[in-house]
């Protein structure tokens, strides 16, 4: 739903809140007009203190909005001398103006009337003044005199839709993407064989096989390379431990080697003999009553093996749990399968592809798509959500989805997008307009300003329209 700014304005173009003004016999203060959908409110205070009318006479007060073509007028206030008041009543008649109108005697009229009018709104009361009409009547509804008096103005602003920039990412020259994981490859106490059923290992085997078959049967991808990093547990001696991640590493090379062929070159291998990392990671989430002290040792610059001496020596009891419970995780191996997907010019086929294999594509891709929806539809902010799930910490991906979400009015989805869209001179600017978007005019303000000292010319008409607001918003309450 569009936002629409109401200004009340005096005839000469300045915003006013008429405040205890005498107009015509009587005061007004406290004019209100708001838009409600397909209707109008107009509020004000109606002093009738100053009013003087006589017995045989009857004076009508009518709000109406006017404009070079059209007129509507408002209920009316009628205020009657007791020989007009009592004419009406005896015979029957509606008073002045009709059924609406909200009528007093002229001796006990009260001093203040709380006037308040809704009618049915027109495009044509955008930019049309209300004035107060008064006329005074003698015998049988005789027009003695009359006047106006202007009491204000009404228009609507239609708030900026500020431009937003969408950034043109660069395309990849390379397409290089990479899957990665962690396998626990169980091996007999001291062997370097790798037994397929032996324990989990079908599983675990099964994840490294999962990953290269989900690449290599792609006849957009090309596998360039399969790493893999050996680790052992440190309660065996260092030395020992070395030869065993080395070993059982080879091993796994040799069982890839046979499954797939690689060429010599694509499989890579290093090892770690003892995972130490892995150890302090798991140690420092734990609640062990030593936890402090144990960590305290792993951090320590002594050797391997009698930093592990120690530990045992010392805290016995967690050494047992962190056997049991922590060590088989660390024998694993770390794997990474490096490839190169194909780039992508046609846009039918990119469009295919985003609603099969979004991860194919690269950002500057994605961008080729969204150029050809009309900014703001369903398709074009599909393409940027597409975009920045495939792209989750990329600062171009989520500056242009930020770019979207606002567009579509989504501002709990651009504030979480922001956070993430960098600081470069277009992610400064699009705070701004998210800032002001949701009416946070002074944030909006220092953003847009930062904005333009960087060079983004678009962020002054932003700054501009602020102003015209808070300059409104001074003169309305």
């Amino acid at each position: 739903m569009k936002r629409t700014i109401f200004i009340i304005t005096a005839l000469l173009g300045a915003g006013c809140m008429l405040n205890a003004q005498q107009t015509i016999g009587v005061t007004t203060d406290n004019l209100k007009i708001e838009r409600n959908g397909e209707y109008i409110v107009v509020d004000m205070n109606m002093g009738l203190s100053p009013l003087d009318v006589e017995s045989n006479r009857a004076v009508l007060l009518t709000p109406r909005f006017v404009c070079a073509t059209d007129t509507l007028e408002l209920p009316s206030v009628g205020v009657y001398g007791r020989r007009r008041y009592y004419y009406y009543v005896r015979n029957g008649e509606s008073m002045l103006s009709g059924k609406k109108e909200m009528t007093f005697k002229a001796h006990s009229r009260p001093e203040d009337v709380a006037y308040h009018a809704i009618i049915p709104y027109y495009k044509w009361m955008n930019g049309s003044a209300l004035e107060l009409y008064r006329s005074d009547y003698g015998c049988c509804s005789t027009l003695l005199a009359e006047c106006i008096e202007p009491l204000g103005g009404y228009a609507e602003i239609e708030p900026l839709s500020p431009q937003l920039l969408y950034v043109y990412p660069q395309a990849e020259t390379v397409k290089s993407r990479s899957l990665s994981g962690s396998a626990f490859i169980d091996f007999p106490v001291d062997k370097t064989v790798i037994y397929p059923e032996y324990r989990r290992n079908t599983s675990e085997l099964g994840k490294i096989q999962a990953s290269i078959d989900s690449v290599r049967n792609d006849k957009d991808i090309i596998i360039t390379s399969v790493w893999l990093k050996g680790y052992a547990s440190p309660e065996s001696p260092y030395s020992h431990n070395r030869d065993l991640a080395i070993g059982r590493t080879a091993a796994l090379k040799s069982y890839i080697n046979q499954l797939y062929h690689f060429r010599d070159s694509v499989i890579t291998t290093a090892y770690e003999p003892e995972d130490w990392g892995g150890l302090r990671r798991y140690v420092e989430k734990t609640n062990l009553a030593h936890r402090t002290e144990i960590l305290a040792m792993i951090d320590s610059d002594m050797e391997p093996d009698a930093k592990e001496a120690k530990i045992k020596r010392t805290y016995p009891e967690e050494y047992r749990f962190l056997l049991q419970n922590c060590y088989p995780a660390l024998r694993h191996t770390d794997y990474r399968i490096d490839y190169i997907i194909r780039s992508f010019s046609d846009v039918e086929e990119i469009k295919r592809i985003m609603r099969t294999q979004p991860q194919k594509l690269s950002l500057n891709e994605f961008y080729l798509v969204a150029r050809t929806y009309e900014p703001g539809s369903a398709e074009f902010n599909e393409v940027f959500e597409t975009a920045v799930r495939m792209y989750p910490d990329d600062e171009i991906a989520n500056l242009n989805a930020a770019n979207s979400a606002m567009q579509r009015k989504d501002f709990e989805s651009a504030e979480r997008y922001l956070s993430k869209a960098g600081d470069s001179s277009q992610a400064v600017y699009a705070r701004g307009v998210y800032a002001f978007g949701v009416g946070k005019y002074d944030d909006a303000r220092r953003f847009l300003n930062d904005a333009k000292v960087m060079g983004v010319e678009e962020a002054e008409i932003i700054l501009i329209e602020i102003n015209k607001i808070e300059k409104a918003k001074k003169i309305n309450y």
